[in-house]
């Protein structure tokens, strides 16, 4: 595992706790979220850099996805 894989898995495991804490999403649910969202795709996309941001940023464009279906 690289230092960047590393630091995706650790944001995604944030992101998942924050829509636990913020939605009231079941652990499961949650996850499926994370995964089928544009915001992971984008989190994985090394070429972003949106790993190397803050858990709780990357959240902001989570939860925006969320309300609109569109990645802010």
């Amino acid at each position: 595992m690289t230092d960047i894989d590393y630091m995706i898995e650790h944001v995604a495991a944030d992101l998942i706790v924050l829509l636990i804490e913020k939605r009231g999403l079941t652990f499961t649910e949650a996850v499926d979220t994370l995964y089928t969202s544009d915001t992971y795709a984008k989190l994985c996309n090394k070429d972003t850099g949106l790993y190397f941001q803050s858990s709780k940023y990357v959240y902001t464009f989570l939860e925006h996805e969320l309300k609109t279906g569109v990645m802010g």
